[in-house]
């Protein structure tokens, strides 16, 4: 059983550092994937509380940013032609910018969301270096401990 443990702990090691590994290489197609639906789902929105338009919504209010690369994002879309920028663009509480750029956030949101996960990776990467630690010694100990009970099954207790 303690073999099997441990065989388990290995795989699992194993598919968290491919996970680790591929996710390392491909992460500029994942900033450019997340660009292409950032931009998608702006050309969407409405503000009827789809959550795709939720979620720009909290982003620009949270951030304090207007658009993908900037608030003239906005004006190729069908709801800056009806109604002019989302209140979630506004740089003060309570506004309703319509369509007067004065009043919204002139920086875009994928910069700062990829400067927000770009500087938390290391927090990331240090507690899967971690648990990836704990691992191994689980593996090596369940072997270990394996290896004393096989070696010692004949003895008299």
């Amino acid at each position: 059983m303690l073999k099997l443990y441990a065989m388990f702990l290995t795989l699992i090691f194993l598919v968290e550092l491919v996970a680790a590994i591929v996710g390392f290489v491909f992460r500029h197609e994942i900033k450019n994937s997340f660009k292409n639906n950032y931009e998608k789902i702006l050309k969407q929105y409405n503000s009827t509380g789809d959550y795709r338009s939720d979620a720009v919504d909290k982003i620009q209010n949270k951030l304090h940013c207007c658009g993908v690369t900037d608030y003239r994002d906005w004006k190729d879309t069908n709801y800056y032609s009806e109604k002019g920028f989302p209140k979630s663009c506004c740089k003060l509480e309570n506004c309703s910018p319509q369509r007067d750029a004065d009043k919204v956030n002139n920086e875009g949101c994928f910069i700062k969301v990829m400067t927000i996960i770009e500087s938390e990776m290391g927090v990331v990467a240090g507690i899967s270096f971690g648990v990836a630690c704990f691992q191994l010694i689980g593996i090596f100990l369940a072997y270990c401990l394996s290896r004393a009970i096989t070696n010692n099954q004949y003895e008299i207790v």
